[in-house]
């Protein structure tokens, strides 16, 4: 709940910054966006789409090799929760993906407008 406290707090005050920077140069805006949305989308396939894999992957190695009930009981807790966040994470970005190809739209259209 504190983590959704705090993320809802900076994002009202990311939107009206986005707004305001939109309304004084949409084209930085949407150039400054589309850096950020590829930086996001090279992050998340380094570490979501790799390294939690691999982090799965190495739980069910430990889970197969070891017999102690803590380590299983902790191997299978921790698999069940990288599942989660790998579910979650591929969710969000689909949603980064579809922003940042919303963006190219809007620039391609700016472009072909300038043109």
């Amino acid at each position: 709940m504190i983590i959704g406290l705090g993320l809802t707090y900076t994002n009202v005050s990311r939107v009206s910054q986005f707004e305001q920077a939109y309304n004084n140069d949409a084209q930085a805006f949407v150039d400054s966006e589309i850096a950020r949305a590829e930086s996001t989308l090279k992050e998340y396939k380094t570490i979501v789409f790799t390294a939690i894999p691999l982090i799965i992957m190495t739980c069910a190695l430990v889970l197969l090799l070891v017999n102690t009930p803590i380590w299983r009981a902790s191997m299978i807790t921790t698999i069940a929760m990288l599942v989660v966040i790998l579910l979650v994470d591929g969710t969000a970005h689909a949603r980064i993906e579809s922003y940042y190809q919303q963006l190219i739209s809007i620039k391609n259209q700016s472009q072909a407008t300038n043109d």
